[in-house]
């Protein structure tokens, strides 16, 4: 008879193997960490403790009860991220190509439930080939056991979901409902129903790649964050943006030491054009403010006309939104605001303050925008600065035009503190269409109509295209000189970081979806 620790001891060895040798040469050949070098990568070393190791599926239709393997697929358990608690399930493709059934489910469902019940991170590495056929609705009701969690989770704790491989069906769902999505390039894709459906039904000829590949989704859908060229790579992004969170709501972000010295960036002074129709990066300014070599863009390739990113002022970790005048004049569409909503309100969430870099000519008119739905989708950046508590900081840098201004975390939405720098325009719209309604008669009654609409232009601008009408009346809280501004900012947020503010009792508010 086989003793108890040497049958321990097999079974561990029988688990740790997968879907054995030749599954996981397989897995290397495609470029791919097997589950457990995933989780090596990620945790700190040495503190991995595995739960649910020998749980094997109870189903023997089609054959399955002939394909048992020990932990059905996915790996589960809790460890350290640079010393911080995280929960982590990680998919093993070699075992029944990783597919979702009933008992798989359940090791994902505990751990979640572990994580909420003490408020640390969730990671979910995703490699799945999606739901367990063979086991019919049960796997399905595995799925939604998942998300109705995911959903619970939401905005309690942070939940980052790498996808390391296919994704597909029902198993994107899950990914979409956590915070951030870090994809493989080249490795993983996600997509809910794939090429061959898609050639059945609509007829078109697309790859994987093509149709949901991390390429795809970081550029055109914008489903995904984040994008790295392998899997060690996207490990180490998870694991840089998890460094700006904090472990649950009801925390506050680690504040990293910092000694302050001389904040003057004397570059700003520079980086606006003479001319308002010049466009320059909003990134050069970021990066003159924020702590050298903290600044991790969110969406870096989707929706350009908006730059969102986590950085760090003076040790604190913060939240960056900025209109990006070097694409498409940084002016508000569905995409972009869209983006930054959804960064706005990931960073309410978990205490992360805000900070907001403001040059928008407008709202970007035409049908496709209309008939979109921009009325709602540019709302759903209003709603959620408004909605915000956390410290909200913004500096006008050009250009403020009409209900952009508004949106763009004004001060008549709940901005703490909003400067403004000297080249600041502020008004309905810009001077040249401002003097084309206004004067329209005087201009076509002229008998130089060209020159008539320079001088009213110029005109308009005297009166408006400066930022001291609102520091008169109080919307800008000070005008400032570029140079200046990081030394302003870090004062403010430590003004600030002890801020109170609640929203009035309610069940939840109607976000415009």
């Amino acid at each position: 008879m086989e003793q108890p620790i040497e049958r321990l001891e097999r079974l561990r060895a029988e688990a740790l193997q997968g879907g054995g040798e030749a599954r996981i040469a397989a897995q290397h050949g495609k470029g791919k960490l097997t589950a457990r070098q995933r989780i090596d990568l990620l945790l700190d070393p040495g503190t991995f403790e595995e739960m649910g190791m020998l749980v094997k599926h109870r189903s023997t239709n089609f054959g399955l009860d002939k394909q048992q393997f020990l932990g059905d697929g996915v790996v589960t358990g809790y460890g350290q991220v640079d010393g911080r608690l995280v929960y982590v399930f990680s998919q093993d493709f070699t075992v029944l190509g990783g597919s979702l059934a009933e008992a798989h489910a359940k090791k994902i469902c505990r751990i979640m439930d572990l994580a909420m019940q003490n408020g640390a991170p969730l990671i979910g590495l995703n490699d799945s080939g999606g739901a367990r056929i063979q086991e019919g609705v049960v796997s399905l009701g595995g799925y939604a056991d998942i998300f109705y969690r995911n959903v619970r989770a939401s905005g309690v704790i942070p939940q980052l979901s790498g996808i390391l491989g296919p994704c597909a069906g029902g198993a994107v769902y899950s990914p979409a409902l956590t915070d951030f999505i870090f994809m493989a390039e080249g490795s993983s894709y996600m997509f809910v129903t794939g090429p061959n459906v898609v050639k059945t039904v609509t007829h078109e000829e697309v790859t994987s790649e093509d149709l949901g590949g991390a390429k795809a989704h970081a550029t055109k859908s914008g489903v995904t964050h984040f994008t790295a060229r392998n899997e060690a790579l996207v490990i180490q992004d998870i694991k840089d943006v998890l460094s700006y969170l904090p472990q649950n709501c009801e925390e506050e972000p680690i504040r990293l030491d910092y000694q302050e010295g001389d904040e003057t960036r004397l570059k700003l002074d520079s980086v606006i054009p003479e001319s308002a129709q010049q466009p320059y990066d909003i990134r050069e300014v970021i990066l003159e403010i924020v702590d050298a070599e903290t600044f991790k863009e969110v969406q870096k390739d989707h929706a350009e006309n908006m730059v969102c990113g986590f950085a760090r002022l003076a040790g604190q970790s913060i939240g960056v939104v900025a209109n990006q005048p070097a694409f498409l004049a940084g002016v508000l569409d569905i995409k972009a605001s869209t983006k930054a909503a959804r960064f706005v309100r990931t960073c309410d969430a978990f205490n992360v303050p805000l900070l907001v870099f403001e040059d928008v000519p407008g709202f970007l008119p035409g049908t496709d925008q209309e008939w979109n739905g921009i009325i709602t989708n540019g709302a759903k950046l209003l709603y959620a600065f408004s909605e915000a508590t956390v410290p909200r900081v913004t500096v006008i840098t050009r250009k403020a035009y009409g209900g952009a201004y508004d949106v763009m975390n004004s001060q008549h939405i709940g901005a703490d503190l909003v400067y403004a720098w000297p080249k600041a325009e502020i008004a309905v719209m810009g001077a040249k269409g401002a003097a084309e309604i206004i004067f329209r008669k005087e201009i076509a009654a002229s008998a130089d109509p060209e020159a008539t609409w320079k001088e009213k232009e110029a005109e308009y601008a005297e009166l408006f295209a400066h930022p001291y009408n609102a520091a008169a009346r109080g919307y800008v809280d000070e005008v400032i000189l570029p140079r200046n501004t990081r030394a302003k900012l870090i004062r403010a947020f430590k003004m600030l970081e002890n801020k109170v503010d609640t929203l009035p009792r309610k069940k939840h508010g109607n976000l415009p979806l």
